[in-house]
């Protein structure tokens, strides 16, 4: 293992997979595994090619910040080297891309500005370039930024030509998103690899390359209108609903041999066959890679070699249709080899303990005299015992963070209440108060509420707001919300 100064050292130099069981049997079909890059797709490229040609230029200046429209995979990349590197990033996205993509670029400190999915690909584009415009931002371009397809023309291609140099490489297939990759590649494989030949790959329905159409453009060489071809699809990443000017220009170049058109189920299934048959974990994009390649080796000569692209990681489609097939509770199969034995089934009861000697629970001074203290302080009138790790607890954290409550959480299996065993004390102390084991217990006002359904239920009937209002607590009462949907997700799938 090498050691690295920052974790951009580790962009690129991805594997390249050969295919055993899904592969027809007469050509050697393989796969170069983006997800292997350190954000998990092949945009981590993109967005350190960009960012590194812009400080060497002199575009983008030490502190300031950068702004570009994604459907996902490049604002997470982007995130990732901004992070790294110190600059501030905005990006913006249509709202239908998933949801778990805004969540990574919001982690890793980015803000997210959405923009109507009926606005489409050029309206996040216009919206980034709008923001760039008003605030002196560094706006990425990546749809015709030259550094895109730069940075793939001195890695991705560069570990092609190395890996394949021994044995030949017949065919190399993609999608296009930006263009990036595609052009940066496929000019590189035409000067050096030139019986390789470029097959580029696009949803079936949405055939914006494979019809000839072009691109209608401004003075700035930004689309100007939506491609009349265009159409809604399953792809996200690929295909926008406008030729970016990096994929105009190797067209243009006679860069590509054949245009693949592929369609949206045969994608999911070559993704989900992906994980099943080969081990291999990756989004919607790279099953329809996979597509377009299965359909290329229908009619290859035998023996030939052919490599495919998986452009990301399949965490990114949590919650899209190529997971709709995959169940939270247990099927009948599943249920079937839990009742095969007799132990820990959700469908026993389990046999309850012998019941303990009773006794009266030693209750420690020290603790009984901190609850008093901490639940009868007025300027901390809402009051969380909780657990660091308890779910319910933060279902309860989430309610007053929606309200825009002030509370102290006195979170007892936290370090400070270590020492002493004061946590468990002060765990006794309000089981003898309350009459209630469990945790979180929640005051308001020095009022015992209870726990986390409790303050759920005060608030839905309207008997928590008097309760915060006579203890002088502010909070936001424009909230609208059912408490029971920030319960954790297993609950509700019970």
């Amino acid at each position: 293992m090498a050691r690295f100064s920052s974790v951009l050292e580790t962009v690129g130099r991805t594997p390249v997979i050969r295919l055993n069981r899904i592969a027809p049997s007469h050509v050697e079909l393989y796969v170069k595994v983006e997800a292997f890059n350190p954000m998990g797709s092949v945009k981590d490229r993109l967005a350190l090619g960009i960012i590194e040609a812009a400080e060497r230029s002199g575009e983008l200046q030490p502190g300031q910040t950068v702004v570009e429209a994604t459907s996902g995979n490049t604002g997470i990349g982007l995130a990732m080297v901004c992070a790294a590197k110190g600059y501030p990033l905005v990006v913006t996205m249509a709202e239908n891309f998933s949801l778990e993509r805004r969540k990574l670029m919001r982690f890793l400190g980015a803000k997210v500005i959405l923009t109507p999915a009926s606005q489409k690909g050029t309206g996040m584009l216009n919206k980034a370039i709008e923001l760039a415009k008003e605030h002196g931002w560094f706006l990425c371009r990546q749809f015709q930024n030259e550094a895109n397809a730069d940075i793939h023309s001195s890695t991705t291609a560069r570990e092609i030509i190395e890996d394949f140099q021994d044995i030949g490489l017949d065919y190399w297939v993609t999608g296009f998103g930006t263009g990036g990759t595609l052009k940066g590649v496929a000019r590189v494989l035409r000067a050096q690899s030139p019986s390789t030949k470029v097959v580029v790959c696009e949803p079936d329905n949405v055939p914006i390359l494979g019809s000839g159409i072009p691109q209608q453009r401004d003075s700035d060489g930004q689309p100007s209108e939506s491609h009349p071809m265009f159409r809604p699809h399953l792809v996200q990443g690929w295909s926008p609903d406008f030729i970016p000017r990096l994929a105009e220009d190797t067209v243009a170049a006679g860069w590509i041999d054949h245009i693949v058109p592929v369609g949206g189920v045969a994608s999911l299934d070559c993704a989900r066959r992906l994980a099943r048959e080969e081990g291999l974990f990756t989004g919607i994009s790279g099953g329809a890679t996979l597509a377009g390649a299965l359909r290329i080796a229908e009619k290859a000569p035998a023996g030939s070699r052919i490599l495919c692209m998986l452009a990301d990681t399949g965490e990114r489609y949590l919650t899209t249709p190529l997971f709709d097939d995959v169940n939270l509770d247990m099927n009948e199969e599943e249920i079937a080899l839990s009742r095969s034995t007799p132990g820990y089934r959700f469908d026993v009861k389990a046999p309850s303990a012998p019941p303990a000697e009773a006794s009266a629970p030693k209750l420690d001074p020290e603790a009984a005299a901190y609850v008093a203290k901490v639940t009868n302080d007025p300027a901390g009138p809402v009051v969380m015992f909780a657990l660091e790790w308890c779910e319910f607890c933060w279902s309860a954290r989430k309610l007053f963070d929606k309200l825009n409550i002030d509370y102290v959480s006195v979170d007892l299996d936290s370090v400070a209440y270590q020492e002493g065993d004061l946590g468990g004390k002060i765990r006794k102390i309000l089981a003898d108060q309350t009459g209630a084991k469990t945790i979180p217990q929640i005051y308001v006002g020095g009022a015992h509420i209870g726990g986390c359904t409790d303050l759920f239920d005060r608030f839905r009937e309207g008997a928590l707001q008097p309760m915060l209002d006579a203890s002088g607590v502010s909070y936001d009462r424009s909230v609208e919300i059912d408490p029971y949907t920030l319960l954790p997700s297993w609950l509700h799938a019970r």
